[in-house]
């Protein structure tokens, strides 16, 4: 089994694809009006308007809903992403280092779901991750 996609559902999907445009630099690839697809290397964001929900079960999913879910992209400089996008998002927390490792910040989306970016920091993190 592979982890093909993240699909969030937007109730302003633009604003949704413009926020992960910036976050990870991508260009959306738009399948149809209602639903875009952002291709990163480990897995795709797919998003979809809240109109969309209607084609699998009416009331399965709802925008601005989330807040059990974090959203995480590993950099390659959490610092250098974190001054890239200060004051164009809304932030959760500035860069700190965590428990087990990672040195990271959070954000929010537009619909409110947190996305966290970060970096194995410590030995024992970077060894989890491959990356001595």
């Amino acid at each position: 089994m592979k982890l093909a996609s993240i699909r969030l559902i937007a109730a302003d999907i633009k604003a949704m694809v413009a926020f992960y445009e910036l976050v990870t630099g991508q260009t959306a690839d738009w399948l149809v009006p209602q639903f875009a697809e952002i291709v990163t290397p480990a897995a795709t964001i797919a998003i979809g308007s809240a109109e969309t929900v209607a084609l699998f079960s009416e009331g399965s999913a709802e925008p601005r809903a989330n807040r059990t879910a974090i959203l995480e992209f590993m950099v390659d400089d959490v610092d250098a992403v974190f001054d890239r996008l200060k004051g164009k998002v809304e932030l959760v927390h500035e860069p700190k280092l965590l428990p087990w490792g990672n040195r990271t910040f959070q954000i929010r989306d537009p619909e409110g779901s947190t996305v966290s970016l970060f970096m194995p920091f410590t030995d024992t993190a970077k060894a989890r991750f491959g990356s001595r």
